[in-house]
């Protein structure tokens, strides 16, 4: 297992379209129970070499009611974008992740760990695995239907603010199901 993230970590197929040096930002290993699929890294995490360590990450963490000990802790939690890098800046936030990394990769990690939730964070995520026409609204809605494999959730950015506050029923009805799931499979 760790020979297959390390080549993962080593991946340099997209390395002519990203405006930095690739620098895969992924967390697993065979004990993982829940993954994470979200977007693509921004810059914070590219900087850093640690995945969702921006404001998006900490709503994130807080959505699941974890601490960052139990995210961090790949026994606990996988994470693996649809793109691995840092895709680059657009006109508005970031540039879509590239396509090439979840075809390429997810199959072959998910495949070597014990993964019992998978966590799909926006559209990006949603699309590539669930293969509906739903809105990410219907989808979030009914979230019970991609059960019991798939929890669906919004993006956490701070630039969701307005979705958020016109689905208030999200915070209120959907994380508090989300935190009990989580709950049975994190230990610290």
């Amino acid at each position: 297992m760790d020979n297959h993230f390390q080549q993962a970590r080593n991946c340099r197929v997209c390395a002519a379209h990203l405006p930095l040096n690739p620098r895969p930002i992924i967390q697993g290993n065979e004990h993982s129970k829940i993954l994470i699929v979200g977007q693509a890294p921004g810059i914070k995490a590219h900087q850093t070499e640690k995945p969702w360590n921006d404001p998006s990450g900490e709503r994130l963490r807080a959505w699941l009611g974890l601490c960052d000990e139990q995210f961090y802790n790949a026994d606990n939690i996988a994470i693996l974008p649809m793109g691995f890098c840092y895709p680059g800046r657009a006109k508005s936030g970031d540039m879509p992740p590239r396509k090439e990394c979840a075809p390429l990769w997810h199959n072959r990690l998910i495949g070597k760990m014990s993964i019992k939730y998978i966590f799909l964070i926006g559209q990006y995520a949603q699309t590539y695995y669930l293969k509906d026409k739903r809105s990410l609204t219907k989808r979030v809605e009914n979230w019970r239907d991609y059960q019991p494999t798939y929890f669906v959730l919004p993006h956490p950015s701070p630039r969701n603010n307005i979705w958020l506050k016109k689905n208030p029923w999200f915070e209120e009805k959907v994380v508090p199901k989300i935190q009990s799931a989580v709950t049975t499979l994190v230990t610290l």
